[in-house]
């Protein structure tokens, strides 16, 4: 992380600290001047104060640190409202984060075998990534956003170094319990990698996709190399190998089966309902890579719902919830298995998942949620999410292109509506009413009595309320 300066002076006063803005996209600890401050009488902790529109800069350049590449992953949030205190010190916090190196702070390692910090080789008892590569890493720090001054932002480094707590290093190229003598040459695989990779497998991505997505992640750390090519397109064949090896049928009975499963994977599964006479079966299911994701990408962004319906491997439809990172690539961030599309159930499982990343940070919320199934029911979402509901066009228009070819027989009058249809939509954007539209449309198309009933009972009741 670099030498930093050490201050014999330690200051009492966060008023005191100068506001430091580093150049470029993102900046770490080593481009900062770190002081001394007493936040009680017993805490003295290395501070530096930065503009709080550049956190997340400071946070990537902290993960992309050549040293010790990692992710850092919210410990603990917390948030007050204005107006709550009445007498207020230059330190106290709006919002209150503490980020952790995801090396730690457990360390699964104790008490047997040291985990390799980057490794090829894999448990297939315990295949969860993230708690294989715990090793007990202390690194840590928290962010205030000021009370006082909300457009700033109080970095306080707990602890910079990545050790344990015996003081020896326990991950990235310096650890010395990396795997066999050639572990230098080895690509660095995180547990962000690793678990996006697993995501994937498991998606039924095809692997070429999926290899060349595993390569981009690796590259950020050790550069392109046709050695590290060659070894991590072993990797993901050895992983998807022993995903699709690995049963999952526990018991006869399916669903002795899936309790067994959700026991034995408590940390990854967000809200469990059984199938009985009175309740469907749902499985929400979020692993704790996931949750940072969600937490990261899905705050003030767009939510959007993937789901695959008459799949041939699949019995039950697969609902998955997607956010997108900051190349606007799509990340599965939950994954709901259920036949059910009642406002019931919706509401049960999307309050489980809100309430479980609101259980992380209290001040999470999102800018707007995309479905791409049409039946859905949308006020659990109105009421859970509280955001603008968007349809995506795509699947709205080949919903359209189906029930015209179904209901209207002729081939001139088929593309005249589709035609008509697309300007309904482009008219969203303009300063046209949409709705005036579909009376013109109604109007043009009367005799086709059987295609307007559909689209005035399933789609205008819908559609209003989203275009008001």
């Amino acid at each position: 992380m670099g030498e930093v300066m050490e201050m014999t002076e330690v200051l009492q006063s966060v008023s005191d600290l100068p506001v430091q803005d580093p150049p470029g996209e993102e900046f770490s600890a080593a481009d900062l001047r770190w002081v001394k401050y007493a936040s009680s009488e017993h805490h003295c902790d290395d501070v530096a104060l930065i503009p709080y529109d550049r956190m997340e800069a400071f946070i990537s350049g902290e993960c992309n640190n050549p040293e010790y590449p990692t992710r850092f992953h919210i410990e603990r949030g917390r948030k007050r409202e204005r107006g709550t205190l009445k007498e207020v010190r230059s330190d106290d916090y709006l919002l209150y984060r503490m980020y952790w190196c995801s090396f730690g702070p457990e360390n699964y390692g104790e008490g047997g075998t040291i985990l390799p910090s980057r490794r090829y080789r894999l448990n297939t008892r315990n295949r969860a990534a993230r708690p294989q590569s715990m090793r007990g890493c202390t690194c840590h720090f928290a962010i205030k956003r000021l009370y006082a001054r909300p457009s700033l932002a109080l970095i306080i480094y707990h602890e910079r170094r990545h050790v344990n707590k015996s003081g020896f290093v326990c991950h990235g190229p310096l650890d010395r319990d990396a795997i066999g003598p050639g572990a230098r040459k080895v690509p660095y695989v995180g547990s962000e990698i690793q678990q996006q990779t697993m995501s994937l497998i498991y998606l039924g991505v095809p692997e070429e996709n999926i290899l060349q997505t595993h390569i981009e992640g690796i590259q950020r750390y050790c550069g392109s190399d046709a050695k590290v090519d060659s070894l991590a397109s072993q990797y993901v064949h050895k992983l998807g190998m022993i995903i699709k090896r690995s049963t999952h049928e526990l018991d006869l009975d399916d669903q002795a089966s899936i309790r067994m499963w959700v026991d034995r994977n408590k940390k990854s599964v967000f809200f469990h309902q059984d199938s009985t006479e009175t309740d469907a079966f749902v499985l929400g299911i979020q692993t704790e890579w996931q949750l940072q994701q969600m937490i990261r990408f899905g705050h003030q962004n767009i939510l959007a719902s993937h789901s695959s319906f008459g799949v041939s491997k699949l019995k039950y439809p697969l609902h998955t919830i997607l956010v997108f990172d900051s190349r606007q690539q799509a990340l599965p961030v939950a994954w709901v298995i259920t036949r059910s599309v009642t406002k019931h159930d919706t509401s049960r499982w999307m309050k489980a998942l809100t309430s479980r990343i609101h259980s992380v940070d209290s001040n999470w919320r999102i800018g707007g949620f995309i479905i791409d199934d049409p039946t859905s029911e949308l006020d659990p979402i109105r009421n859970v999410f509280s955001c603008p509901i968007l349809f995506s066009l795509w699947h709205i228009r080949r919903t359209w292109l189906k029930n015209i070819i179904k209901k209207c027989s002729n081939t001139e009058v088929q593309r005249e509506i589709f035609t008509q249809l697309g300007k309904f939509m482009y008219s969203i954007w303009s300063e046209k009413n949409p709705m005036d539209v579909l009376e013109q449309l109604f109007q043009d198309f009367v005799d086709q009595t059987t295609f307007i009933q559909y689209f005035k009972s399933f789609w205008v009741p819908k559609l209003g309320k989203n275009l008001r």
